[in-house]
C-alpha cells in the first residue's frame, strides 16, 4: 500500500501542530511543511516579551520545552517530516491533487502532490491606507522579523518616543515591551476603550492601570497619517490635528486571515474573509482541511461564525486536522467561546463567553449581570484585588459570560469561568461549586462562587444594583440620588468618591436613621470600597421601609471615573 502524502501549507502554530500529530499517527505517511518564513512553530504571542526583555534568548521563541531549536532538521531527524523553509506555495490544482511551490532563495519552482492537504496560511497585518506607512521606524509585530526590528530598535537608544496604534491585545502587550525598555510611550485606539473584549466599565479600569504605568492613553482617537523626513519616521498626526512626535510606530490594528490561496483554488470562503470549514475543519474540498488564523470557526454560544486569530485555538485546530487527515473525520473541533486573557503590566485582564455589548449586539435582551470586587485570597496571605463581571441568561440561568481584571489571580478566575460556559452550567450548579481552598490560593467562598452569589441574589429579587456606569451617568445629568458610603471616617481620608455622598458606618447606620430622608420611596444608592457593607446597609434600610434602594456593584474600587483627591 502506497504511504500517504500528507502536505501542510503553513509552519507555524497550526500547521506544525496538524503534521505532528499526522506523524504521530502515521508513522509511514509522507509529510511535508511548505513554510514562507526563515522559521517554523513559532511561539509568536512571546514576541512583545522578548522584546520587553523578559528573557533574551531569541531562540526560546522557536524552541521546544527542551529548548531544542524546532528547525527542518529537527522536523527531519526527530519526527521524519520535510519542511522547507523560505518557500512560497503560489497555486493548487485540486483537479491534479497537486501544489506549486517556489524557493524564494533560489527562485526554484517545483510541484508537489498530495493526498491530503492542510492550510494553515495564518493571518496578516490588517492594511491601513494612511500616507508615510512606508517610512522607516514603522512595524508590526506579527512575525519574528517584526520583532527582531523592534527588539533592535528598543535596544539601540535611538528610540525615546513610541505611538502604537490599537488597544488591543497586541497594542496594550507591545506598550508594556516598550515602556520597560524605557522608552516614552502613547498608544491611540479609534474605539472609546482598549480591549475591546471586555465591557467599557473594566476596559477603563484598565486604562486607569495603563495610564498609572506612564502609558498616555488616547481613546476615541484616529490616525490620520505619518510624518517623516528623510525617509525617517519623526511623528504620527491624529485626525484632530495633533501630531505626536516619535522615532518608532508599531501598527497594532488587527489581521486579516491569508485566505488568497484558497480562494484562488475555489475553496469555499465566509463572511470575515477566513477559510469556511466543518467541523472536522475540513474545507468545501474533502481532500483540504484548513486550521488556524485563515479560518473562520463557530462561536458555540451564538451558533454565528466568527474570526478568532488565537495561538491556542490554532493549536487546538492543528491537531484536530493532524488526526482527521489520517484516521479520517474522526475528530471534532467544536467552536469557540472566545476566551482571551491579557497582561497588563501588574494587571491582568481576561475574558470568556459574552460580553453584555457582545450580547444586546447578537439581540439578546433576557440576561442579568451584575460587578463584584472582592479580593482574591485572605488578607494575611497578601489579598491582591479582583474585578470582575458576569452574565447570565435569565430563563435557563446559565452562565453566558465572565469577564475579570486585577492585579489577582485572574487566570484561574476566567479558566474556571471557561469551563462553566462550555459546561453550561446554572448559577445554581455554580453558588455551590467545589472548587481547591486554601487561604494561599482563596478565600473560602472563591471569588467566582461570590459573583454567582450576587447575581443569584439579584435575581432571587433580594438585591436591586446599579452600575458605575449609570451612576456616572446620572450624576452627569444631574439626576443624582442620595448616596450613602458605609465605610468607616479613616478610610474616607485615604480614599472617597466625592459624589456627594453621605459616610454612614455601617455599624452606626440604625442609629441615625432619623437623619435620612424621610420619604421612604427616595432613592438611596450605597456602597463602600467593595460594597459588601453597601450590601448590609441596603438590608437595614429596606427592613426599616425604604423601598427604593440600589447597591452600587463593585464600590469603589469597580468605579472607573475620577475620584475626589
Amino acid at each position: 500500500m502506497q504511504n500517504k502524502k500528507i502536505v501542510v501549507i503553513g509552519g507555524s502554530a497550526a500547521g506544525a501542530k496538524a503534521a505532528a500529530k499526522a506523524r504521530r499517527l502515521d508513522q509511514h505517511a509522507e509529510i511535508t511543511i511548505i513554510q514562507k518564513d526563515p522559521d517554523l512553530s513559532m511561539a509568536s504571542c512571546g514576541y512583545p516579551y522578548y522584546v520587553g526583555g523578559t528573557f533574551s534568548d531569541r531562540n526560546q521563541l522557536i524552541a521546544t520545552p527542551t529548548g531544542v531549536v524546532r528547525d527542518p532538521f529537527f522536523f527531519e531527524k526527530t519526527k521524519n517530516i520535510k519542511a522547507l523553509t523560505e518557500t512560497e506555495c503560489n497555486a493548487i490544482d485540486r483537479k491534479n491533487k497537486t501544489i506549486a511551490c517556489k524557493d524564494l532563495k533560489s527562485d526554484e519552482e517545483c510541484t508537489i502532490e498530495y493526498d491530503k492537504l492542510v492550510l494553515a496560511m495564518g493571518a496578516s497585518a490588517r492594511n491601513i491606507p494612511v500616507a508615510g506607512r512606508e517610512l522607516e521606524g514603522i512595524t508590526t509585530l506579527l512575525s519574528m522579523q517584526d520583532t527582531d526590528y523592534l527588539h533592535d530598535a528598543c535596544k539601540s537608544g535611538a528610540v525615546k518616543r513610541a505611538v502604537i496604534i490599537g488597544g488591543g491585545l497586541i497594542g496594550v502587550e507591545a506598550s508594556e515591551a516598550l515602556v520597560a525598555c524605557g522608552i516614552a510611550v502613547t498608544l491611540i485606539e479609534m474605539e472609546e476603550q482598549v480591549l475591546t473584549f471586555l465591557d467599557k466599565q473594566l476596559a477603563m479600569l484598565v486604562g486607569n492601570h495603563m495610564a498609572a504605568k506612564s502609558v498616555d492613553l488616547r481613546t476615541g482617537m484616529k490616525l490620520e497619517n505619518f510624518v517623516g523626513k528623510d525617509g525617517k519616521l519623526i511623528g504620527v498626526q491624529l485626525a484632530n490635528g495633533e501630531t505626536l512626535e516619535c522615532e518608532l510606530a508599531v501598527l497594532a490594528t488587527g489581521v486579516s486571515p491569508n485566505s488568497a490561496l484558497a480562494s484562488t483554488a475555489g475553496l469555499e470562503i465566509g463572511t470575515f474573509g477566513g477559510i469556511t470549514v466543518n467541523e472536522y475543519m475540513q474545507t468545501s474540498d474533502a481532500d483540504i482541511y484548513a486550521a488556524g488564523d485563515c479560518v473562520e470557526c463557530e462561536n458555540r454560544l451564538t451558533g454565528k461564525k466568527v474570526y478568532a486569530p488565537m495561538g491556542d485555538m490554532a493549536n487546538l485546530q492543528g491537531r484536530v486536522v493532524g488526526e482527521n487527515v489520517v484516521s479520517g473525520n474522526s475528530a471534532v473541533f467544536g467552536g469557540t467561546i472566545g476566551t482571551a486573557i491579557c497582561k497588563v503590566f501588574d494587571f491582568t485582564a481576561g475574558a470568556t463567553g459574552l460580553t453584555e455589548t457582545e450580547a444586546k449586539r447578537q439581540g439578546m435582551t433576557d440576561f442579568e449581570t451584575v460587578v463584584n470586587a472582592s479580593p482574591d485570597k485572605p488578607g494575611f496571605m497578601g489579598a491582591k484585588l479582583l474585578i470582575s463581571k458576569i452574565l447570565v441568561d435569565k430563563k435557563s440561568e446559565k452562565i453566558l459570560g465572565y469577564q475579570c481584571v486585577g492585579n489577582g489571580d485572574v487566570s484561574r478566575q476566567i479558566a474556571t469561568a471557561a469551563m462553566a460556559v462550555s459546561g453550561g452550567l446554572t448559577i445554581d450548579q455554580l453558588s455551590c461549586a467545589d472548587l481547591p481552598y486554601a487561604p494561599p490560593y482563596s478565600l473560602a467562598i472563591d471569588h467566582f462562587i461570590a459573583s454567582a452569589h450576587i447575581v443569584q441574589n439579584k435575581m432571587k429579587g433580594r438585591l436591586t444594583t446599579i452600575s458605575a456606569e449609570e451612576v456616572y451617568n446620572r450624576i452627569q445629568a444631574g439626576d443624582s440620588p442620595y448616596f450613602v458610603d458605609g465605610r468607616g471616617p479613616d478610610e474616607h481620608e485615604v480614599l472617597r468618591l466625592g459624589i456627594g455622598e453621605q459616610y454612614i458606618p455601617v455599624g452606626k447606620l440604625r442609629s441615625v436613621l432619623a437623619d435620612l430622608p424621610q420619604d421612604k420611596s427616595t432613592e438611596i444608592v450605597c456602597f463602600c470600597k467593595i460594597s459588601l457593607r453597601g450590601y448590609e446597609i441596603a438590608l437595614i434600610l429596606e427592613a426599616n421601609g425604604y423601598t427604593n434602594v440600589k447597591v452600587m456593584e463593585g464600590g469603589i474600587m469597580a468605579w472607573p471615573y475620577t475620584r475626589e483627591k
